[in-house]
């Protein structure tokens, strides 16, 4: 099996301006993905997304840095890096989107599990866990964006 990226389609009912706004700012993003999420759109932009673990009441903080800001057509990011404070390598996560059928096509990309110098049992570990991550939380995406362009 390739460990070298993920890639995910899903079509949402809303215009590219519309998803635009959920994947690239935090008080969307929340909505959908992490607990909490902390940066500024803009590249180059640090921050840093909160997931807790209810059982346990822990929270596991994940850095970023914003890569790519061109709406409504792509925003990028950088995390889990595999140094300290954004150093050594990182995942790369891209969305496309692109107007069609009265709604959106956003494409999903993350890159870069090769170059994370993980042994191949974390490397197979953590790309299952980005895998089955990244197929519970977008269909959440389309569902949260479904009830935001819904609400009156």
């Amino acid at each position: 099996m390739e460990y070298g990226s993920i890639e995910r389609d899903i079509h949402v009912d809303a215009p590219p301006e519309v998803v635009y706004e959920v994947i690239s700012r935090p008080e969307h993003m929340r909505e959908w993905w992490p607990d909490e999420a902390r940066f500024e759109p803009v590249a180059g932009a640090p921050g840093e997304l909160f997931w807790r673990d209810d059982a346990t009441g822990e929270t596991m903080t994940v850095a970023l840095a914003v890569v790519e800001v061109d709406p409504p057509s792509r925003f990028s990011f950088r995390w889990c890096y595999s140094g300290a404070d954004r150093d050594g390598h990182s995942l790369l996560v891209t969305f496309d989107l692109t107007a069609r059928d009265q709604g959106t096509l956003v494409r999903m990309t993350e890159t870069g599990f090769r170059e994370m110098g993980w042994e191949i049992a974390a490397l197979e570990e953590q790309y299952r866990d980005h895998t089955s991550g990244w197929d519970r939380y977008l269909p959440r995406l389309g569902a949260y964006i479904t009830r935001l362009v819904s609400t009156p």
